[in-house]
């Protein structure tokens, strides 16, 4: 029998044994009601990316199924709500492919503060993959040579393609994620980080000269005969596929699926212009043709770098830059520091839009590289010369529209795939903060 001096401690102890009892047979109860909350429904399907001609519906996915699905689905015993997940936040996407798109739109404050228009600039270099536009196009190339058998994941297949850097880093990326190898051919004037960052990422990297595209050589032809060459071959296991990113319609149906639908709906489907350079021409076609169809009155323009034909193309009609005549198309592209964006020849994805667009700007180097150098001063926006090239675009028209306008433009890359090049002759920012609007933009104060 327990002295009263341990009646306390007695008492504890057995209440401890019941509570621990009572718990043993109410726990299963509780776990299979924590499990059936929070698990998954299985009949949803498995997220992903937008691919061609699926065109983005963004919904809040951050209620339950029970809120959102209609009242007459009586599977569910009573409150089991299952919780749904958002692809990109709270949720678990599917592989690196799910951190493609739904990039943020930013206001660029100075530039909207000094213009009086609100200048917006959609950040896709915070793509997850290869951080540019140009995941977005990769995927789409990919996912649709898979659905037409063109591709087979772990077959031994190989991915070539001629590109200045972007879309290589972005299929090389993809294709160690789905099961193949790429093989990028790209000219030896770009900037070495691209070259050094696609050997990393295990591609097979050729640094090819200069040439026109009517050379058999040109990055891009030697890129399309090598694929050719490896589905001849008797000893080569798989096939080699040629991305053939500039005349594919996956690539501009990319940016009209998933581009341009966020950036309508970022914008409750409020802007007046949409501003962007072209290297393939699949952003700006893509883009247009969605903005377009839900806005008739968008203004679409173009930004192009010295070198380029492309301005010539949008306000004369004719391909060819001012220091050739119509014609003489085996000349290379004139030297110029901006990458990615500007070309002497027609392409598909480009003339796919190009009546709508309505106007260009011819942006020159000098001028690329005090914007580049402006982002850094005044917003800590640390971007790539053709993001430089459409905020100097954008900036200009701005200027020409006055003030209340809502102005688009794309950040493509970041400044550190630039650092050899463009940021070399750019300079370094050290400690200065006084620079003056004016110059950025071509006047003197």
């Amino acid at each position: 029998m327990p002295t009263p001096r341990h009646l306390p401690t007695t008492l504890a102890f057995l209440a401890g044994i019941l509570l621990t009892l009572g718990f043993k047979d109410i726990y299963p109860d509780l776990e299979r009601r924590f499990r059936r909350r929070w698990r998954p429904s299985a009949s949803l399907p498995a997220p992903t990316s937008s691919s061609a001609g699926d065109v983005v519906s963004l919904q809040d996915r951050t209620r339950s199924n029970a809120e959102n699905s209609s009242s007459n689905d009586d599977s569910k015993g009573k409150g089991e709500e299952t919780k749904e997940f958002l692809w990109r936040g709270n949720g678990i996407g599917e592989g690196i492919e799910s951190t493609i798109g739904n990039t943020p739109l930013i206001r660029i404050k100075s530039l909207s503060e000094e213009t009086g228009c609100e200048i917006l600039g959609k950040a896709e270099f915070l793509n997850g993959a290869g951080q540019s536009p140009k995941d977005r196009v990769a995927l789409s190339i990919v996912n649709m040579a898979e659905a037409q058998g063109l591709l087979k994941p772990y077959s031994g297949d190989v991915i070539y393609e001629g590109t200045v850097g972007s879309t290589g880093i972005s299929l090389a990326t993809l294709c160690r994620a789905k099961g193949y190898m790429a093989h990028i051919c790209m000219p030896s004037d770009q900037s070495t980080e691209k070259s050094s960052l696609l050997l990393r990422l295990g591609a097979t990297v050729e640094r090819v000269p200069p040439a026109p595209i009517v050379d058999p050589s040109h990055f891009v032809n030697r890129a399309r005969s090598l694929a050719a060459a490896h589905t001849a071959s008797l000893t080569l296991p798989g096939r080699g596929f040629f991305a053939d990113q500039f005349e594919t319609p996956a690539n501009w149906l990319a940016h009209f699926s998933s581009t341009g639908p966020e950036i309508y709906a970022q914008c409750s489907g409020h802007l007046d212009a949409f501003v962007a350079g072209a290297g393939t021409g699949g952003t700006i076609t893509g883009v247009a043709k969605f903005l377009k169809s839900k806005l008739p009155d968008v203004k679409i323009v173009l930004a192009d770098p010295d070198g380029s034909g492309l301005y010539n193309r949008v306000k004369y009609g004719v391909m060819f830059d001012a220091k050739e005549r119509e014609g003489t198309r085996r000349r290379q592209q004139v030297d110029t520091i901006v990458e990615g964006i500007g070309v002497n020849r027609v392409t598909a994805n480009f003339e796919e839009g190009r009546e709508m667009v309505e106007d260009a700007y011819k942006v020159s180097d000098e001028e690329a590289m005090l914007m580049g150098r402006w982002l850094v001063e005044k917003d800590g926006i640390f971007v790539g010369s053709s993001s430089a090239v459409n905020c100097v675009a954008a900036t200009k028209l701005a200027r020409e529209l006055g003030p209340g306008h809502r102005i688009v433009t794309i950040l493509c890359d970041s400044g550190t795939r630039h650092l050899s090049k463009f940021w070399a002759k750019a300079g370094e920012i050290g400690g200065e903060t006084d620079m003056n609007f004016l110059d950025v933009v071509g006047e003197k104060a």
